[in-house]
């Protein structure tokens, strides 16, 4: 049925969006430039630091970009005490290890930002193919990122199930023809759904490899509305279905 998976990062694989977010607005700050609560949800929607800089700050130069997003990473780790797994995550990712699928990373974010927490939470182990905002030309939601996963890991992406928790990153994943699970709480779900991902789940705790299937194969996730949406755990558990 399907070959591999490929996760986002932030959101997905680790709670780090309330470090995201405290790292932006101290560097932001520190710049300047005063931003509110609502304005800070773009740095989630799965954008490359470079473009949440320039959004934030107006033309840069090259120069400028490094500068700055060292700046901002340096903020970030001491913000990332607290960053953690999502709930479920490693008893699912074992599933899929014996599943013998290959696991991939398409992030946004920054190669050295990524490899600091694959570190920190013991992860780098577990994926074939780590692939960061840094290393296309265009971020989400341009394919370009599950693309570059899909080759390196020599997977048709077709063959693949992208998890994302962003707008803009189900837009990449079905853009580039993978299906796609969306990662999140019930009051986003359907900005999910509406965004083309084939279901919503708010964890990996009620899923397993033949639960993926078994969901994927009977079609669920081809496009129900979110008064439809079965929704683990939020309504009830996915054993249940």
């Amino acid at each position: 049925m399907f070959k591999g998976v490929v996760f986002d990062f932030d959101g997905v694989l680790v709670d780090s969006h309330p470090a995201h977010i405290r790292a932006w607005k101290k560097f932001l700050e520190s710049m300047g430039r005063a931003v509110s609560e609502e304005q800070l949800q773009f740095v989630l929607d799965g954008r490359r630091r470079d473009d949440i800089l320039r959004h934030f700050l107006g033309e840069l130069s090259d120069d400028q970009l490094v500068e700055y997003g060292h700046r901002k990473e340096q903020i970030f780790r001491n913000e990332a005490t607290d960053v953690r797994l999502i709930d479920g995550l490693l008893s699912f990712l074992d599933d899929l290890e014996a599943a013998q699928l290959i696991l991939s990373i398409a992030s946004s974010g920054s190669k050295g930002r990524l490899e600091f927490l694959l570190r920190q939470l013991d992860l780098r182990r577990r994926f074939r193919v780590v692939i960061t905002g840094d290393k296309v030309a265009h971020g989400k939601p341009d394919p370009a990122l599950f693309l570059r996963a899909a080759q390196d890991s020599g997977v048709e992406p077709f063959e693949l199930i992208a998890f994302e928790d962003a707008v803009s990153g189900v837009k990449a994943a079905t853009s580039a023809g993978m299906r796609c699970i969306g990662i999140a709480h019930l009051d986003r779900a359907s900005l999910l759904l509406e965004a083309g991902a084939d279901l919503v789940v708010p964890d990996f705790l009620s899923l397993s490899y033949a639960k993926l299937r078994e969901l994927l194969s009977n079609g669920q996730g081809s496009g129900p509305s979110p008064a439809s949406l079965q929704f683990p755990r939020c309504t009830r558990q996915m054993s249940d279905f």
